[in-house]
């Protein structure tokens, strides 16, 4: 199991990598400044696809 510590340095690590610094900063910043409740955004603001569907469409967008 983790440490909350390690679980920190790899989100980060992930938005970093998939965001970019700045892009990475800017989306921490929204979400301490916005009123983001993250289980209801994660319910209802992503679509409803199956897992065949969303590794497809995340596959399409890492080449766009």
């Amino acid at each position: 199991m983790k440490t909350d510590a390690e679980i920190r340095m790899q989100g980060m690590q992930a938005l970093i990598g998939s965001l970019g610094l700045v892009e990475a900063e800017r989306f921490l910043t929204a979400l301490s400044r916005d009123r983001f409740d993250y289980t209801e955004w994660r319910r209802d603001g992503l679509p409803q696809l199956d897992i065949e569907e969303l590794a497809h469409e995340a596959n399409r967008c890492a080449k766009d």
